[in-house]
């Protein structure tokens, strides 16, 4: 038997779509996805394209709203303090959720906390259903070719389990039709990693072959949502909050701005000049801050509770542009009850790499 075959069913039926068939019978369906560059409306190339359009075509009398949230480089960390105002607030009855790939380098322990956290904001008083999608990235390979599924899916199936969760594994289905001759390599990841039009709808088409079946009709009245189970693990990142920049004082040619450079995010706070400073008072167990990076990006040096300095040296791979990564910094997720306080300073960049001294804060977020 090949390895590949090892790996079990491309769709992982756990739960109805009781909230999806509800809003069709409405005639008003809300759409909404969570994930990386693979799912990003950035291109309009990727896998959400050709699965609206067949949702679109199967149900014409429908009108369907699509609110893709999917930011390029970012993982489950980022959208547990987006979910509420980028999902939930915007009425989504149906949430795919594709972290497997982004998540990959992370600790097990840590993105069981942001994972479990963003999904129980989700499900929440039953407010929609959730799909989780797993696409794949070339770290997953030895894994795949051994027959062995990657760690990143099998804890995500874990939570999948837990919560009663419908999930598909795009990256199997994909996978799969390249082993049967259906797809070339090449038309399935041009760079590696995204699949482009011909991939994507391969992505696509796993899901719509779920849809397809989960939708049938049941005949029967939808049952009330059940009451979560406790999470699994303490810590979890359910209870967040996004700090608004009005909070925050400084030294310095600080200004908030309007911000294009990252969808969703529509204010920043930006500086280009070293040596200057941010402080902010706030109560909560956890900090973490989201920066728009590149390689004009300077480095920053902060303390919590006039504790000592600490100096970030991230790193600036070649695939980064000079801005537009947005990407996050955890403070503390374990602090003491009670109030805190955060100081912040500007440096540039290091420069042996030809760093800049740019400084652009888009999130500001704080565990309850």
């Amino acid at each position: 038997m090949n390895p590949i075959d090892l790996l079990g069913p491309v769709v992982r039926r756990r739960g109805s779509l009781d909230r999806t068939r509800a809003a069709l019978a409405r005639g008003r369906l809300t759409v909404g996805f969570l994930g990386g560059s693979i799912t990003s409306a950035q291109t309009g190339t990727r896998w959400p394209e050709p699965l609206v359009a067949w949702l679109a075509d199967a149900f014409p009398g429908v009108r369907l709203t699509v609110e893709n949230a999917a930011i390029g480089a970012t993982g489950s960390d980022l959208a547990a303090f987006r979910a509420e105002a980028e999902i939930i607030a915007r009425g989504c009855d149906l949430v795919f959720v594709e972290y497997a790939t982004n998540d990959f380098g992370e600790p097990t322990d840590r993105r069981t906390r942001t994972r479990e956290g963003l999904l129980r904001q989700l499900l929440r008083d039953g407010r929609c259903d959730v799909v989780l999608a797993y696409t794949y990235c070339p770290e997953m390979q030895p894994d795949l070719f051994a027959g062995i599924v990657p760690s990143t899916v099998a804890e995500f199936e874990v939570l999948a389990d837990r919560y009663r969760l419908n999930a598909v594994w795009m990256g199997l289905h994909a996978l799969r039709e390249v082993r049967r001759g259906l797809l070339t390599w090449e038309e399935w990841l041009p760079d590696g990693l995204h699949p482009e039009k011909r991939g994507s709808l391969s992505y696509a088409q796993s899901v719509m072959a779920f849809m397809a079946e989960a939708l049938v009709p049941s005949g029967g009245t939808a049952p009330a949502p059940a009451a979560l189970p406790p999470p699994s693990v303490p810590g979890t990142w359910e209870q967040v909050r996004l700090l608004p920049f009005s909070a925050v004082t400084w030294t310095g040619p600080w200004s908030v701005q309007r911000w294009e450079g990252c969808h969703g995010l529509d204010r920043a706070l930006v500086c280009t000049a070293p040596g200057a400073g941010l402080r902010l008072e706030f109560a909560g167990r956890g900090l973490l801050l989201a920066f728009d990076f590149g390689k004009t990006s300077g480095e920053i040096r902060y303390r919590l509770d006039g504790g000592d300095w600490q100096v970030t040296q991230r790193d600036c791979p070649a695939w980064a542009g000079e801005a537009g990564w947005l990407r996050t910094l955890l403070i503390d997720e374990a602090l003491p009850p009670g109030p805190h306080l955060f100081e912040l300073e500007t440096r540039p960049g290091p420069a042996t790499a030809g760093r800049g001294t740019r400084t652009v804060i888009g999130l500001i977020g704080v565990m309850d």
